[in-house]
């Protein structure tokens, strides 16, 4: 059966090796802080990921993304970097709303632990707003909202980025009636 329906890959019989790469998600650390923040997130206990199904089909959908890359507009107050380089442990865990029709020339990168040759490529690694634009175009998606978020990702005391930042992000969504979020990790 599986002959027939696949004569081109029955004829050419190459054998393909498939290789995995594990990301190294601590390499800007040093070995002792590496050991460290291992360690102190081996402490956290397993939890069950929430899982929401769509109340609509994604192409009827409002979608928001999320960025944890620190990015803010140019004219908006930037994060706290200096805060940060004072206590390497804390990071700003305030957000930054990016309106959906955002000019990638005027957002800005407040993060000390990414390139800003990122930004200078392609901000649409960070905040793929331009793609997300796309698919509202393409019909791929019901609409791009109103406003996108983006936070700090290096927060190692997160208190208050649980208890005030992401209640008044999820408010902002639930005003702009915003039904699918998107994380795109920076």
């Amino acid at each position: 059966m599986g002959q027939a329906l696949f004569p081109a890959i029955r004829k050419k019989r190459k054998i393909m090796t498939v290789t995995t790469k594990q990301v190294d998600s601590y390499r800007f650390l040093d070995g002792l802080v590496k050991r460290l923040v291992r360690t102190w997130i081996g402490l956290e206990p397993q939890r069950d990921i929430p899982w929401t199904p769509l109340k609509k089909p994604l192409k009827e959908s409002t979608v928001a993304l999320l960025s944890s890359a620190g990015l803010a507009l140019k004219s908006d107050q930037p994060f706290n970097q200096e805060g940060e380089r004072q206590n390497p442990w804390w990071g700003d865990p305030s957000y930054r709303l990016l309106p959906r029709d955002a000019d990638p020339k005027e957002i800005a990168l407040y993060h000390l632990h990414i390139s800003n040759k990122v930004v200078e490529r392609d901000i649409n690694a960070l905040i793929p707003l331009e793609r997300l634009l796309e698919l509202e175009k393409e019909g791929g998606i019901g609409q791009a909202a109103l406003h996108h978020y983006s936070y700090m990702g290096y927060i190692l005391q997160p208190q208050v980025l649980l208890d005030e930042t992401l209640p008044a992000m999820i408010e902002q969504m639930k005003q702009d009636q915003v039904d699918v979020v998107l994380l795109v990790p920076g």
